[in-house]
């Protein structure tokens, strides 16, 4: 048996960019940064943030393109691929990255704690979203259909 899977918490690096494939696959990718504090030897607390990068395809593409900033804390679940291609210049490049299957914003209009959003798809349980009067609307629209939260099916 084999398990590729990656589970993170962390923070949106950079706003998500938001393309279609020449076939119409809508594609998003954007960085999640986490951090690891300790101390060392010497009784010094030490820090390091590890930068992942993150790549969403169809309806959780839009999703994610049209909720995430950067700075929000997000979870993201899914599995590890890397890519290889040739540079221009000919050099061999690869990039891994994770490719989501689930996505939860965890926190709303920049205050930490706020009602998550899951996106899991494939998933054939209810909506885990409870809108809140106060919970903020986004107007960005991706071309012309707009995504509203309370039309996420999941």
């Amino acid at each position: 048996m084999d398990l590729n899977r990656a589970q993170l918490i962390g923070n949106v690096t950079r706003d998500p960019e938001l393309r279609t494939t020449p076939t119409g696959q809508t594609v998003c990718s954007f960085g999640v940064a986490t951090n690891s504090q300790w101390t060392d030897a010497q009784g010094q607390k030490q820090q390091r943030a590890e930068f992942h990068n993150m790549v969403a395809w169809g309806k959780l593409a839009e999703i994610c393109g049209q909720y995430l900033v950067k700075g929000k804390k997000v979870f993201v679940e899914g599995r590890l691929q890397t890519r290889e291609w040739e540079a221009q210049d000919g050099a061999k490049r690869n990039r891994t990255e994770i490719v989501l299957d689930n996505m939860i914003m965890l926190d709303r209009g920049g205050q930490p704690g706020g009602t998550a959003v899951s996106t899991k798809q494939g998933a054939s349980s209810g909506p885990t979203y409870e809108p809140t009067p106060s919970a903020p609307t986004i107007d960005k629209a991706i071309g012309e259909q707009e995504i509203r939260v309370e039309d996420i099916p999941f």
